[in-house]
């Protein structure tokens, strides 16, 4: 692949760049659809336990974990268009195949077969676009790219329970699987990746270290997206049932209302990041989460659930596509694939984490109080950042200017 990124006449907004965009946003519609449906469905197709939903989301979780972990090096060799149709293939038809598994067996193995397409897909669509970004402007188109996702998980929740609501899991599905059947020809149209093989190497003895070395490279802005993924994972798992708690009705607006503000703030969030580094976007971001979480958990009006989206919409449409822009340029080109993957799983673990713990914090407490204490995620961020970065002295602080 020609990288564009280096000639500084390249452009933002190319073709390819809006077709892996608006790819990008119709994976991530399809996912978080079902992903808000299924402790529901499931609890009442196959009378599920509490821990039983839990396999059910984790699972996903892990395989596609696993999956990117193979991912990246298959996108270092190469053929990138037929890595990226054949795991979008396995997503379409895993997706479709929900309402006909009839039994809990099946529908756990689905579940994986899901997250092996999506760990693929997502891996090569993060790792496509920052190949074609100017790195110049890495930040800003992160940013850009970083609202599909963004948008999607804010409101495709609401998309997707209104679906299971008013007309059923079957027609969840279906739309969901229209919209993975539409990424396929959008796939199809991107120029920019060339489906050929890379050259044959020998193989060296830095291979290996050079893969060891790029997890340390981006060890810190993946474990931090975690922490930010964490609080998350809390919001699509129980906010309805928070909802309830406090007799608020139709807590979807609070997705809405957090979609609006991550809309407005990603791209002027990543041209700052590209002019002042990250020193300059992720303290205040991560104050912003926290802030948001702390009115929720204190809420009991539709005032004040709108005013903490606000709050949460800001610091996470500040923070998600400044932490992907910072991993990605800590590495070489060649290893953005297997950066990219560290990443994505950063957000999957985090938001399985944030599913268990948070859900037996709230079982022991209340669903305020899980919320209040989700907010000391942002807080050990915020420790972890300045430690890990701050008080190296002057070596960090020229890098943080990069």
């Amino acid at each position: 692949m020609k990288e564009q990124q280096d000639l500084p006449a390249s452009k933002l907004w190319t073709r390819d760049f809006v077709l892996l965009t608006v790819s990008n946003l119709f994976l991530y519609l399809n996912l978080q659809m079902i992903t808000p449906a299924l402790p529901a469905y499931v609890t009442e197709r196959f009378a599920a336990s509490q821990w039983t939903v839990s396999l059910v989301i984790s699972l996903f979780a892990l395989a596609a974990i696993v999956t990117r972990f193979f991912a990246g090096n298959w996108l270092k060799r190469g053929r990138t268009a037929v890595i990226l149709l054949l795991g979008l293939a396995v997503y379409m038809l895993a997706t479709a195949s929900y309402y006909a598994a009839g039994t809990l067996a099946l529908f756990l193995l689905v579940r994986i077969l899901y997250g092996i397409g999506f760990g693929v897909s997502s891996t090569a669509f993060g790792t496509m676009v920052s190949d074609i970004i100017p790195i110049r402007r890495m930040g800003e188109g992160m940013g850009y790219f970083g609202l599909s996702t963004s948008l999607s998980m804010s409101a495709a929740p609401v998309i997707g329970l209104w679906l299971l609501g008013s007309y059923g899991f079957g027609t969840l599905i279906l739309v969901s699987t229209l919209l993975a059947i539409l990424i396929i020809p959008l796939s199809l149209l991107i120029r920019g990746t060339s489906s050929a093989p890379k050259p044959a190497t020998a193989p060296s003895p830095a291979a290996a270290p050079d893969t060891r070395g790029t997890y340390r490279q981006v060890a810190l802005p993946c474990f931090l997206n975690m922490l930010l993924s964490i609080t998350y994972g809390g919001l699509i798992s129980y906010l309805a049932l928070f909802g309830k708690e406090v007799h608020i009705g139709n807590v979807g607006w609070f997705f809405l209302c957090n979609a609006g503000a991550v809309l407005l703030v990603r791209p002027v969030a990543g041209k700052i990041f590209d002019k002042k580094g990250h020193i300059a976007v992720l303290p205040p971001g991560a104050l912003m989460v926290a802030v948001g979480l702390v009115l929720l958990s204190y809420t009991s009006s539709m005032t004040g659930l709108l005013a903490s989206a606000l709050c949460y919409g800001i610091g996470y449409g500040i923070l998600q596509p400044s932490l992907q822009a910072w991993t990605v340029k800590q590495v070489s080109p060649e290893m953005r694939g297997t950066a990219n993957g560290t990443f994505y799983n950063s957000i999957d673990l985090g938001i399985a984490l944030g599913s268990l713990l948070l859900g037996g914090i709230a079982s022991g407490t209340s669903y305020s109080t899980m919320y209040l204490l989700s907010a000391l995620a942002m807080l050990l961020f915020l420790a972890i950042y300045v430690s890990g970065t701050l008080v190296k002295g002057k070596p960090q602080a020229a890098a943080l200017r990069k």
